[in-house]
């Protein structure tokens, strides 16, 4: 939408303000208003349950399903043929109910009720998602017969377009910025295609902008009381000025859809709980209930995100810091030099002991010393070192001589 702004009230009327050089206000002029103004058309015509926008273009769904369209028709954006500009709202029909219109830059798109998708509007870049030979009709709406089953939702944006059925989510058209969702090897698809990222069944909610996606999965169903990709959103495309909302450090361009972990931590409450039966725990950094690990990611879910996209989950997945060299510090009196381990002197043994006698009963046999004089507490050990220059520690063997008691210092 450029320019115009159109509003509907409870009561049902319609209401519009802004730029209005093609007509698209639908006030019958191509003045442009600067206040609201009330669009005496829809008046007696039932209540509108859905607007939608493009460039210099809008529509309006009425509860009964009846399309009106209006605004400029230079690409055949509003399936009005040969005509040029609406300044006043036109039905556009194919005989059946309407249930969901989106408008694009110079494209548009609508959903009957039995689940029919219609394109029309500027043909280039794939964006109808129609053969050659129904290219031909672009100016009014044609029927998608690239997608089999019933389509429940549709959205456009510049180049490409996305479809929504009860089991896949298919884009179409230009894909340079990764708005379609297939990966950084398919840039164009002149045919719905089915974006593989997700569990079938469990896409909610699409929109487009210029050339980015957004994907709302599916709520829980009241019989489970654990989904574990429910009520996320993704979004994939153009990632410049913090469009997909990635956070502050990411604005590159996403080819696949990518977790937006910002909602994570919040919730919907429940006024029937009762608060007082709940156990909490830490996550994210919030206290919050159980029901919130509850709607948020399974392991196998994170594992999955991670490996797709690790830069997005922040605190929730980061490793800790490597080991420096001051985690060696010590607040310890410990001299540099390196002290022996203290052994009890030999006259300190009991006499009465064992070893004692059979070590001076040995000595009285012979005059010589002997390597086996030493008892078990003569066996090497060794020492810790500190290192101060290197802030390290280091064990040092300690070295006997075999006549005497004292020990050496570390080679």
């Amino acid at each position: 939408m450029t320019g115009e702004t159109v509003d509907d009230i409870p009561e049902g009327n319609l209401y519009a303000a802004g730029g209005n050089s093609e007509g698209q206000l639908g006030l019958g002029d191509c003045e442009e208003r600067t206040s609201f103004q009330a669009v005496d058309f829809f008046s007696g015509r039932g209540p509108i349950k859905m607007l939608s926008a493009g460039c210099n273009i809008s529509a309006a769904l009425t509860v009964d399903g009846t399309l009106y369209m209006w605004g400029d028709n230079s690409e055949g954006q509003i399936g009005l043929g040969d005509e040029s500009i609406a300044v006043d709202p036109q039905e556009v029909t194919v005989g059946r109910p309407v249930s969901w219109v989106s408008c694009g830059y110079y494209h548009s798109a609508f959903v009957t009720a039995d689940g029919d998708l219609f394109t029309f509007g500027e043909p280039e870049g794939g964006k109808l998602g129609l053969s050659h030979k129904k290219l031909a009709n672009h100016r009014v709406p044609q029927l998608v017969v690239g997608i089999t089953d019933p389509v429940t939702q549709v959205s456009c944006g510049s180049g490409h377009t996305v479809a929504l059925t009860e089991e896949d989510l298919y884009t179409f058209g230009l894909g340079q910025f990764g708005q379609l969702g297939h990966g950084t090897f398919i840039f164009k698809s002149p045919v719905p295609k089915a974006v593989e990222h997700f569990r079938k069944g469990r896409v909610s909610h699409v929109a487009c902008g210029e050339n980015h996606t957004a994907v709302i999965t599916g709520k829980a169903d009241f019989l489970c009381s654990y989904i574990p990709d429910t009520g996320l959103l993704y979004t994939f495309g153009d990632g410049r000025h913090g469009k997909l909302g990635l956070g502050e450090e990411n604005f590159t361009n996403q080819f696949k859809p990518t977790l937006c972990p910002r909602f994570l931590q919040y919730r919907d409450d429940d006024v029937t709980e009762n608060y007082l039966e709940k156990s909490y725990m830490e996550l994210l950094g919030v206290t919050c209930t159980s029901s919130t690990l509850n709607r948020s990611l399974s392991a196998r879910l994170r594992r999955r995100e991670r490996e797709r996209s690790p830069e997005q989950f922040g605190k929730m997945f980061r490793t800790l810091p490597s080991l420096t060299y001051s985690y060696f510090d010590t607040s310890l009196p410990i001299s540099s030099q390196t002290l022996p381990a203290r052994r009890p002197p030999r006259d300190s043994l009991s006499p009465s002991s064992p070893r004692t006698g059979r070590l001076k009963q040995e000595k009285s046999k012979s005059e010589k010393p002997s390597v086996a004089e030493d008892t078990e507490d003569d066996k090497s050990t060794h020492v810790m070192k500190v290192n101060h220059k290197e802030k390290t520690l280091a064990l040092s063997p300690i070295h006997k001589e075999k006549a005497g008691c004292h020990c050496v210092g570390p080679l």
